[in-house]
């Protein structure tokens, strides 16, 4: 695109507006140089999602805000009716095909231009000129006069002098060359420009994004609840969602791709083109949106997260959506709740702990479960089999949890490293086993262990020292007590009391 030279129109025929000034348009040039802004824009979004997701993934591999989760672990694993690879291909699925409708976008548009910023705000500096035409009117409704307002106040402010005299500055001129000829002409007064920039820079910008987050509320609340409420809708396209029981953070776009064209997709893409945003608007209000999607789906409840406070739809709003008790409750997403407010379908059922305990409960049931029906066979026999291994099968919690102690006492003689590792997850199967006797067994054993090296090394040892071992034998009984107890004291109900006490 050539640069574009305007003149300013003649002075208007009414002498208390300023003219317009003359500008030269140029093409704008990209934010980055081997890059069009319009293909930055179809790029921001996709690399926040996964930027953001990637940052929520490492959070739950490594477990590191357990107290904030919305869901546990076993419940990641057991309630949800979709692999992570099934989410990743579909969620990619949706993305190309929001790229390439992004791309017909851009072939319809024109290119973006600069320097015709303060020809458009002088545009606006003289709107606020005319308006101000109608402050005596308004004044005189309530009984004042303009007038005599004006000359009260003629030697603190000038500028309100000016307002109220009904936008007449007869000190403020400019002058500028017309046909090689030095013209007057009334200039904007100060406040009139820094006015007008406000409108231009933050005002307008702000009304264009808060209507297209109503578009976007509006288009996906409706459309959402249509999903829910119809039945064919539901179960051909909107089921698939939610086979995500307990969200997670990529799974956000984890859709149709019919119904990710028409909710996010389409939707976007009639806010963008309604509103009149440009190029750069697009790329805020796309990639914040998409940030804000991820985060509603990231299945924690942050305290020191600002998208989990700016509205009330939150994480926490959207996940009572996705259990099977709030399914048809709390359609609106991604950025206000007015909708389920006025059209009452925001869950009013009350405290949902109880409810969420529930369901955590039972999905570790069915992890234990698990655990204890899966068989175990015999690996890695080899040694080169061994030290390549993972050894992370065998790393169990309570294992890890057992004090220094208790290690020494019941840990089986085997080579350091990965067999050491799979002898304690073996115990971690007999202290689950509680009717089984849990660690009473592991003491029973410890102590058997203990008489057979006795009796095997008796025959070495004189009278003297065969007395003393009794001896000891008969103390090492109730040092095994003690233990017994420890255990159950530090393991705290995850294993069985001994005999006489009460698991608190």
């Amino acid at each position: 695109m050539d640069n574009l030279t305007a003149t300013a129109a003649l002075p208007p025929t009414d002498n208390t507006i300023p003219p317009l000034p003359d500008y030269t348009s140029t093409p704008l040039p990209p934010i980055i140089l081997t890059i069009p802004d319009a293909y930055l824009a179809l790029a921001l979004p996709i690399i926040a999602y996964w930027v953001v997701s990637l940052f929520f993934h490492l959070i739950d591999t490594y477990d590191l805000f357990p107290s904030y989760r919305l869901h546990t672990p076993a419940e990641l694993l057991k309630r949800n009716h979709v692999s992570r690879w099934e989410v990743f291909r579909d969620v990619i699925l949706q993305q190309v095909v929001q790229t390439f409708v992004g791309m017909l976008l851009t072939l319809t548009e024109e290119d973006a231009i600069v320097g015709k910023q303060d020809y458009d705000i002088a545009i606006w500096a003289q709107r606020i000129r005319i308006a101000q035409r109608a402050v005596p009117t308004v004044l005189a409704l309530v009984g004042l006069d303009a007038q005599g307002l004006a000359k009260n106040v003629a030697d603190s402010s000038s500028s309100l002098v000016g307002v109220l005299m009904g936008g007449q500055y007869p000190w403020l001129t400019q002058t500028y060359m017309q046909n090689g000829i030095q013209m007057s002409a009334p200039a904007f007064a100060d406040w009139e420009m820094l006015a007008a920039k406000a409108i231009y820079w933050v005002g307008i910008p702000a009304l264009q994004f808060l209507c297209a987050i109503l578009i976007v509320d509006t288009w996906q609340y409706f459309w959402h609840r249509g999903m829910h409420m119809n039945k064919w809708l539901y179960t051909t396209f909107h089921s698939r969602h939610h086979r995500l029981y307990v969200p997670y953070a990529y799974g956000a776009l984890y859709n149709h791709p019919v119904e990710g064209f028409l909710l996010d997709t389409l939707g976007a893409g009639i806010a963008y083109l309604v509103t009149c945003m440009t190029t750069r608007q697009s790329m805020w209000f796309f990639t914040l949106s998409t940030i804000k999607t991820v985060d509603d789906h990231c299945g924690y409840a942050l305290p020191w997260d600002p998208l989990q406070h700016l509205t009330s739809n939150n994480a926490g709003y959207h996940d009572v959506h996705h259990q099977s008790w709030g399914i048809k409750t709390n359609f609106s997403q991604p950025f206000f709740t007015f909708w389920d407010r006025l059209l009452g379908t925001r869950w009013t059922g009350g405290d949902v702990s109880l409810r969420y305990e529930r369901a955590r409960t039972a999905a570790q049931k069915k992890v234990d479960a698990d655990k204890k029906d899966t068989a175990s066979s015999v690996t890695h026999t080899n040694p080169s089999e061994s030290a390549n291994a993972d050894i992370r099968p065998y790393q169990d919690e309570k294992a890890v949890r057992l004090s220094d102690q208790l290690q020494q006492r019941l840990k089986p003689t085997v080579p350091a490293g990965k067999a050491t590792l799979q002898a304690l997850g073996s115990r971690e199967q007999v202290l689950e086993d509680q009717q089984g006797g849990g660690v009473s067994v592991l003491v029973k054993e410890t102590r058997e262990e203990e008489k057979e090296e006795a009796q095997q090394s008796w025959l070495r040892r004189s009278p003297r020292k065969m007395a003393a071992q009794r001896s000891r034998a008969g103390s090492g009984a109730s040092s095994l007590m003690g233990l017994r107890d420890r255990v159950n004291e530090r393991l705290v109900g995850s294993c069985v009391t001994g005999p006489g006490k009460e698991q608190p």
